[in-house]
């Protein structure tokens, strides 16, 4: 796995991005809509991944990049369980559900990966690099 210059270039970051694009039109449609509670917490959450992978990325130490990567990854299972909540109120069909489950199971993975990544390499951060 090469280094990363900026957190845009993370594929999870990335997927991420996608995963909140689409949280946020579904949720912004009939009855969801209409659920201020729910729609307000699954969009935080999917907002949450992105951000955490982003804002650890940007402390420049591994240690503290694999803490808000476990903290993304846990938000990615917050969006994963209010989606079936959305699915059990009939706010989304079966297709919506699983298509997003998909996205953020995907997500959720990839997160793991790179969470595995850093605990196997001796890359300490960019915060510990001499110039």
């Amino acid at each position: 796995m090469s280094t990363f210059k900026s957190f845009e270039e993370i594929e999870a970051w990335q997927k991420a991005r996608e995963l909140t694009r689409e949280i946020y039109a579904i949720t912004h449609r009939d009855l969801f809509a209409k659920d201020f509670g729910l729609r307000d917490q699954i969009c935080r959450a999917s907002v949450s991944i992105l951000s955490n992978i982003a804002e650890g990325f940007e402390r420049g130490g591994t240690n503290e990049f694999k803490q808000f990567l476990s903290i993304a990854k846990g938000s990615a299972g917050e969006v994963r369980c209010q989606l079936y909540v959305a699915l059990d109120q009939h706010y989304i069909d079966s297709e919506i559900f699983n298509k997003l489950l998909a996205r953020v199971t995907e997500v959720s993975k990839l997160i793991g990966g790179l969470m595995s990544y850093l605990r196997s390499t001796e890359i300490r951060g960019s915060k510990y690099k001499r110039n």
